[in-house]
């Protein structure tokens, strides 16, 4: 599966291969891409791209993510959380859109939090319905 994104692919500001296993915190611009191992943060507001061997743990939030791989732990995308047919995604996600491919597992909360300027009007809570009574017959 190839995602498509908004940005190009020669925005690619780095990569981590299969065979790497990383602890820490990662900032970047643009576009990352995991194919091995991460554990920690990530913060940014560009694409997290997790291929499918890609394992990633941790706090993340990011601009959007395309998921292939296997995420856990906490997810808050400011754009798109995308999980591929492969992805698998345990995690609790905070995002205004999510496309689950048919296929993927997805485990975990989710948060659809609205777009700034496109929030849904507040509700004031449940409308009171007044019965209607019935008319006797006879």
């Amino acid at each position: 599966m190839i995602f498509k994104s908004d940005s190009p692919q020669s925005d690619l500001n780095g990569f981590l291969d299969s065979g790497s296993n990383v602890q820490g915190d990662l900032r970047f611009e643009n576009t990352f891409r995991i194919d091995g191992k991460f554990s920690g943060r990530i913060v940014s507001d560009g694409t997290l791209v997790i291929g499918e061997g890609g394992q990633l743990s941790g706090e993340i939030e990011v601009g959007q993510i395309f998921v292939s791989g296997r995420v856990e732990g906490h997810v808050k995308a400011h754009r798109k959380v995308q999980v591929a047919a492969n992805g698998r995604v345990y995690a609790d996600l905070d995002t205004p859109t999510l496309v689950i491919e048919d296929g993927a597992l997805f485990e975990g909360r989710c948060s659809m939090t609205a777009r700034t300027g496109h929030e849904r009007p507040a509700s004031s809570g449940p409308k009171a319905v007044t019965p209607i009574p019935l008319k006797k017959e006879g």
